[in-house]
């Protein structure tokens, strides 16, 4: 009995250490997660329905989906398949939204049970998994839990999960839409199940989670706990920067910053990489990295960024999201430079001519090609990143993934002019292994034209 005693005792003591040990332990000395290989290796593309094909149909991107493949991408992230709220009163409305005339907006639902007609059936969306999983393609579903629509079933089928005012009025989260109450654990279990059935009854392999960071963090851990029970090598994709995310609920985050929007300073780009880096846990600094998505490419006439930064920027700026740590993400058509305008309540799709000519062509080789090294190199996924000094910081970024003999070296000239730049501690044989306007010798002195990259392997073990 004594002996049970002192051991009830003992395990009470190391559970509160434990504890403590999690509050007092700094979050950067703290270990994240484990990610599934495919999430660490992925090369993810954002199918945007109704910009991907001309129809906006969940059957429509099937027939797409071996282009999907053959680009390189491993990853879909697909935009809401949700029955959306057809509520006509523009106070509900989100900014953007008022300056057309369509209410049908993807980001707020109606029925988080139900898949939009506008998209397909159920059947539908049975099939696009399917092949995708045939064409060795994942499929994220992006989800919206933040707020509803001011025609939700969810308000009329269950009024206590909305937030309320005293005189019990819906208070409208920051877009106009009425607020969900994560406060309360029925909430909790109702979105639990949501997420479940998309997974057990389609076979999804992970979600895209809205506004992550307005919901509290132990929904989300607990979800994710939830879901490996049903799907063991589920994936989760934060919109958000929390910066405790990934110590049990993501794998992934938005690496969200000035810098990495604009891309027009190397310097200000290894700045924010070394900030995101020191604050986060061990192992726990993934993000997607890109430069377009759905909110950057939208209907207010801004253009895509081939046509507002021109081509030779771009395929810079590509050259780097492949090969820095995390996943690199690009939005349909910016794999062919398209330049389409695009909207996010209008069926306004990508120019697939774009795909056939010479610089959509270019495009889709360079992708493809970078896809490929990231496979075939695998410091490019596996290896940690160290940044490597240059007497041209503002214009280069200069970085080493991975150690001795096998790691690949990352030169990328930001700038439109033509540079010089030597890069300490290369001073090794190096293999090119893409090499777009950028040469070097075996001094570590790197020629690189304007916007030129040049990507190699180290040969020895130094």
């Amino acid at each position: 009995m004594q002996r049970l005693l002192q051991m009830g005792v003992l395990s009470f003591v190391m559970a509160v250490c434990t504890a403590v040990d999690a509050q007092t332990v700094p979050l950067n000395q703290q270990t994240a997660r484990v990610s599934p290989a495919w999430v660490t290796d992925g090369v993810m593309v954002q199918l945007w329905l109704r910009a991907f094909t001309p129809e906006g149909t969940l059957n429509a991107a099937r027939q797409r989906l071996p282009h999907v493949a053959e680009a390189g991408f491993t990853i879909i992230y697909l935009s809401p398949i949700c029955l959306m709220d057809d509520d006509p009163r523009k106070e509900h409305w989100a900014p953007r939204q008022r300056k057309t005339e369509n209410p049908r907006n993807p980001y707020r639902i109606k029925d988080y049970e139900r898949i939009d007609p506008e998209f397909g059936t159920r059947e539908d969306l049975r099939a696009f998994v399917n092949e995708a999983h045939r064409l060795g393609l994942r499929v994220l579903l992006d989800i919206v839990y933040l707020h509803c629509g001011p025609g939700a079933v969810l308000i009329e089928r269950h009024p206590a999960f909305m937030k309320r005012d005293e005189k019990g009025n819906l208070k409208l989260a920051k877009w106009g839409f009425p607020a969900i109450d994560f406060s309360k654990p029925e909430v909790h279990d109702y979105f639990w199940r949501n997420m479940e059935m998309w997974v057990r009854d389609f076979d999804i392999d992970g979600y895209r989670c809205d506004v992550s960071d307005g919901i509290p963090l132990a929904f989300w851990e607990k979800a994710r706990k939830r879901l490996e029970a049903v799907k063991p090598d589920i994936g989760m994709l934060a919109e958000g920067t929390r910066k405790e995310d990934q110590l049990k609920a993501f794998d992934l985050d938005y690496g969200w910053g000035a810098a990495f929007k604009t891309w027009d300073n190397a310097a200000s780009i290894r700045t924010l990489w070394e900030t995101q880096h020191a604050a986060r846990p061990i192992g726990g600094a993934k993000f997607v990295r890109f430069i377009e998505n759905h909110d950057y490419v939208e209907d207010e006439g801004l253009n895509r960024l081939d046509k507002a930064w021109g081509t030779p920027r771009v395929n810079a700026v590509l050259a780097a999201l492949f090969t820095l740590d995390g996943v690199p993400f690009l939005y349909n058509g910016q794999e062919f430079a398209d330049v389409s305008r695009n909207s996010l309540y209008a069926r306004l799709p990508i120019d697939w001519r774009t795909a056939d000519t010479p610089a959509g062509q270019a495009r889709l080789k360079l992708c493809h090609t970078l896809s490929a090294l990231r496979r075939s190199e695998k410091a490019l996924t596996r290896g940690g990143l160290t940044w490597l000094d240059n007497d041209a910081p503002d214009a280069v970024l200069s970085y080493r993934r991975g150690e001795g003999a096998g790691a690949v070296i990352s030169v990328i000239n930001l700038s439109g002019e033509p540079v010089k730049a030597h890069v300490n501690s290369v001073t090794d044989s190096i293999q090119p292994l893409l090499a777009k306007g950028g040469a070097v010798d075996r001094q570590g002195v790197f020629m690189l034209e304007g916007f030129g990259s040049f990507i190699g392997r180290n040969m020895t073990g130094n």
